[in-house]
């Protein structure tokens, strides 16, 4: 027996007969980002990933908490990058940034700045 959220119908339904997302800018832990809020007449699962993600949300997040496969996930979130709803980041990305420091001649001239105060 099937549970309601995996009947191949509604699934079918959701993607609109599409089993290959347009895009592979997503994996498991890429977090998403909503850009908009969501508008009358959109899909509901596309206004609950728009909700949901109104802080950096990763896809199998997204896939528990709407009950969805993360092949049919990722086609819907495909379908937000590609509208312009939503945008996109690998955590390794985001990891190089928070990484960074500056050079050593920079946090010279800060530590010679805060002696002079």
């Amino acid at each position: 027996m099937t549970r309601p959220d995996e009947d191949p119908d509604r699934l079918y339904t959701l993607t609109g007969g599409r089993s290959q997302a347009d895009s592979d800018a997503f994996d498991l832990v890429t977090l998403v980002v909503s850009e908009c809020d969501p508008v009358r007449g959109m899909q509901s699962e596309h206004a609950a990933i728009l909700d949901m993600c109104r802080a950096p949300t990763a896809v199998v997040e997204i896939a528990a908490e709407l009950r969805l496969p993360v092949g049919i996930t990722i086609i819907l979130l495909s379908d937000l990058l590609a509208a312009g709803k939503i945008t996109v980041r690998h955590p390794e990305h985001a990891a190089r940034q928070w990484n960074w420091s500056p050079d050593t001649t920079t946090l010279e001239k800060v530590l010679v700045g805060l002696r002079k105060l």
